[in-house]
């Protein structure tokens, strides 16, 4: 360091002092800096060297690093040593894993290491598990853990140990002996015709006429029995059929019954045609109350209109006035169960009733008796007379066994049966002057037969149709109303082809899984009809366009019916138990 001072002085300030030493000391320090001075190019090495800033080193102990290999490489490229190949997975764990998902897997259930087994040897094993209900234990080579305990077994143990462990291709029991063969009878006479038997001989044994014991014999006996108890119907006694007539003056002053139309309400009753126009109702004008139980169907009164019967779920028939007081007239109560439906023969004196006691009755609607009673074991769904006059003593039932069967009143026999369809019938229409008639099903069909002819002449069924359980004929005759249960209302030609037609089809209501009723006015101006959530629409039947929409009843508006000589009058019945009239 203090040659460094020493070396940055300048000339002038070192002059004096050095001529006075002498010459040996002026050399030595010279000497003494001489590393600090440039190096002579020709001695220099600086071009012929380069530093190494990380040098190789070659270390002279053993190395502690070594290669991970992830546990998914299927293939590597150099030959690894076997601390490698079994070393643990590199990287941290994850605390959260279970000791299962910790686990290795090669498939979604666990792992599965390749067994090496023949084909034959499998295919043995398996059927043996299929047919017997055990094989040898695959993950145990051959034999157990000891040689005295054999072959371990997995599955049905005691039949592996008690056949001795015999697979499908070995024969668990040994072959009988010649001499245990069954004998058989034997004829191989070629010159007997008769009796010859050759190799087709029976078993000396055998028996040809097999005969139950005396157990035996009992317990089917037993067993027959209680199948015929099972599929017997019940014969129910007919319940008492009586008749409550409600109003004092069932005659007039002529001696006339309530039956007779009466003249003093401002309408001719009488005459077979409609009004010039009709007009849609607008005002609920009276409700008839007395079932206890939702409404079934209800029915006009032919020709007049002047009184309403109606079927309901509550097993009894009211019949009720229209005009004046509308009061309930007569109750009529003969089924154990609901009622299902109603039809007045052409005079109105006579009706019959459908129940689901499977009985149909015919009662005098005036006195209130029975005059028949029919029963086909079957529940019938619709019932009407044949609208022809000279046909007066025949109705048709469609019944829930596929069968529409026609009943003589006068002998109480059954006169034809068609049996077609695939499903309960649901209703019946007389078309074309009442030498037709329509049926629609469940099994969403619409059949048409001739009157007596048990074939259907015109079977209508499209994948896109579904079941129709209510079916009006239009005034005109014309038109078939079939309500859909794709709350759809369809519109089908009464008359030659009985084509849809597919430009008249009526949407907007809900009657998906009931069997609403529907109706026309008398001019064919509208097309009425209720729904599932109590609701009554009325479209115009030209422009198919909804023209009104009201809340007619609280529960199901199960049936709707325009009066024949009002104008703008209609009635509705609910589930609700309600009758309500409209203007």
């Amino acid at each position: 360091m203090l040659h460094l001072q020493g070396y940055g002085s300048s000339a002038s300030d070192s002059e004096p002092e050095d001529s006075k030493k002498p010459a040996a000391e002026t050399v030595t320090s010279a000497d003494a800096t001489a590393h600090l001075k440039p190096v002579d190019a020709q001695y220099s090495v600086v071009k012929s060297l380069e530093v190494c800033a990380a040098p190789l080193v070659v270390p002279m102990g053993q190395s502690e690093v070594s290669r991970a290999i992830a546990p998914t490489v299927k293939e590597i490229s150099y030959n690894p040593r076997y601390e490698e190949l079994f070393a643990p997975v590199a990287g941290p764990d994850n605390p959260f894993l279970t000791q299962q998902m910790r686990a290795p897997k090669n498939m979604l259930t666990g792992f599965v290491e390749n067994a090496h087994i023949s084909d034959f040897q499998f295919e043995n094993q398996r059927k043996t598990f299929h047919s017997y209900g055990y094989a040898l234990d695959p993950s145990v080579d051959g034999k157990g853990t000891a040689p005295e305990e054999g072959p371990s077994y997995v599955g049905h143990l005691q039949a592996a140990y008690d056949t001795d462990g015999a697979t499908v291709f070995e024969s668990s029991k040994a072959k009988a002996s010649a001499g245990e063969k069954r004998k058989r009878v034997k004829n191989d006479d070629p010159e007997d015709v008769e009796g010859f038997l050759g190799p087709w001989g029976k078993y000396e044994d055998e028996q040809t006429v097999s005969r139950p014991n005396e157990k035996e014999r009992a317990e089917i006996e037993e067993m027959m029995a209680k199948k015929h108890r099972r599929h017997k119907v019940k014969e129910d006694k007919p319940i008492e059929e009586k008749s409550i007539l409600h109003i004092k003056d069932a005659f007039d002053y002529q001696g006339r019954s309530f039956l007779h139309p009466p003249h003093d309400v401002g309408v001719n009753l009488r005459k077979a045609g409609a009004p010039d126009r009709c007009f849609l109702p607008k005002a609920h004008i009276h409700s008839w109350t007395g079932h206890t139980k939702g409404i079934s169907a209800i029915r006009w009164f032919p020709v007049s209109a002047h009184l309403l019967l109606s079927c309901s779920m509550d097993a009894r028939v009211k019949l009720w006035e229209v005009y004046n007081e509308r009061r309930c007239v007569q109750t009529y109560s003969g089924h154990r169960q609901a009622v299902r439906d109603v039809s007045f023969n052409n005079s109105g004196e006579r009706f019959i009733s459908a129940g689901y006691d499977r009985y149909l009755k015919l009662w005098d609607t005036e006195t209130g008796d029975v005059i028949s009673r029919f029963n086909s074991r079957k529940i019938p769904f619709c019932v009407k007379f044949h609208p022809d006059y000279n046909k007066q003593h025949l109705f048709v039932a469609g019944t829930s066994d596929k069968k529409i069967i026609c009943w003589d009143t006068r002998s109480g026999e059954v006169v034809q049966e068609y049996d077609r369809h695939l499903g309960a019938v649901n209703t019946i229409t007389f078309v074309d002057e009442n030498r037709r008639f329509v049926t629609t099903s469940d099994d969403k069909s619409l059949r048409v037969w001739e009157w007596d002819i048990p074939v259907d002449m015109k079977y209508i069924a499209d994948p896109t149709m579904h079941s129709m359980p209510a079916v009006t004929l239009a005034p005109n005759g014309k038109w078939l109303a079939c309500q859909s249960l794709d709350n759809k209302i369809v519109i089908f030609s009464a008359i030659n082809r009985f084509k849809m037609n597919r430009k008249k089809t009526f949407t907007g209501h809900m009657v998906s899984g009931y069997a609403c009723n529907l109706d026309f006015s008398p001019d064919m101006s509208y097309l009425v009809s209720g729904d599932g959530d109590g609701k009554c629409y009325i479209w115009d039947w030209k422009t198919t366009k909804l023209y009104k929409k009201w809340q007619a009843h609280d529960n199901v508006c199960i049936a709707t019916l325009w009066h024949p000589h009002e104008a703008s009058k209609l009635v509705t019945a609910g589930w609700d138990g309600l009758i309500k009239y409209w203007d």
